[in-house]
């Protein structure tokens, strides 16, 4: 999608920003509301940009309002219609910035009450999907990586060493040993209650084919577990948010993590060991991934920090 930028920034910033500006292809339009801004005071700008273009354009807004207050929100637009700049329009990029990145591993992955509800409703149907039939496992296992955002609160630790910025990392760290507990607790406990009431035993959770395949996983499971963290870098990087569930799918970190809380839960200790070894896994993959990914759009198009 495209983007419209607003600015609210100082009055006298407002001439030489626009003469900068211009001149930039990827700026479709620029409007401007006099006075129109009361916090911070000053004037409202208002830009139509392509998204190949939103990087130049925030690097100029940072050099010319240096020093001054002044505050920026992005947002999509659905389409532009220009009839004397349709080819250029037409030749858009699919890019986030980093800014919005942010924002949005931030939202999906800030330590709340629903964030950890969801983390632990995908243990919950995690755990029963490790003593279920192949059908409904199957079910079960996917129905828990969508549901729980798993793949966000990873990929912040990448984004932050990318963007050297230690705030972004420590919430990250923060936000997956919360979630993560908290879904190895419930599928810990889930596990447990299904075995006081009859439902399964250990025998049935030792034995299923999935743990097997989580326990000593093929060259064939390990392709796809890679293939899953490098979409999901991807997804991320070009602001693909609504299928993020796929790259979850294609990995079994979700299911590994509620595989270490059943086994702990029935005193499987090297069963348990195994799920970590195969849950640390998928998060190396995530975290390599999206070094590689991040940092090659750093080198190669973004070409910036962040602004804050």
């Amino acid at each position: 999608m495209h983007r419209t930028l607003t600015i609210s920034l100082p009055s006298e910033r407002t001439n030489p920003l626009i003469e900068q500006l211009k001149p930039l292809d990827a700026v479709i339009s620029i409007s401007v509301q006099w006075g129109g801004s009361v916090k911070p005071p000053g004037n409202v700008l208002i830009l139509q940009v392509l998204n190949k273009g939103v990087d130049e354009s925030l690097r100029q807004i940072a050099a010319v309002c240096a020093g001054e207050t002044y505050s920026i929100a992005t947002a999509e637009q659905a389409s532009f219609i220009d009839p004397q700049q349709d080819k250029i329009i037409g030749n858009d990029v699919d890019e986030a910035i980093w800014e919005e990145m942010e924002t949005g591993l931030r939202h999906q992955s800030r330590v709340t009450s629903n964030y950890l509800a969801l983390m632990a409703l995908g243990g919950v149907m995690s755990a029963v999907g490790l003593v279920s039939e192949p059908v409904p496992q199957v079910v079960a296992f996917i129905a828990a990586s969508i549901v729980a955002p798993g793949f966000e609160p990873i990929a912040k630790i990448p984004l932050g060493l990318v963007l050297r910025n230690l705030h972004t990392i420590k919430r990250g760290l923060w936000s997956f040993v919360s979630g993560y507990g908290v879904l190895i607790l419930a599928a810990a406990l889930s596990f447990a209650l299904l075995r006081w009431a009859g439902v399964t035993n250990v025998t049935e959770l030792t034995q299923n084919q999935s743990i097997k395949m989580m326990s000593d996983p093929s060259a064939k499971d390990i392709i796809v577990s890679i293939c899953g963290t490098l979409s999901g870098a991807l997804i991320v990087a070009s602001y693909r948010r609504s299928i993020i569930a796929g790259a979850l799918i294609a990995m079994v970190i979700i299911s590994a993590a509620a595989m270490i809380g059943a086994a702990l839960a029935c005193g499987q200790w090297e069963l348990a060991l195994e799920g970590a070894e195969r849950f640390f896994l998928d998060v190396a993959f995530i975290i390599v991934s999206c070094l590689l990914v991040f940092t090659a759009k750093q080198r190669f198009l973004h070409k910036r920090k962040p602004i804050v």
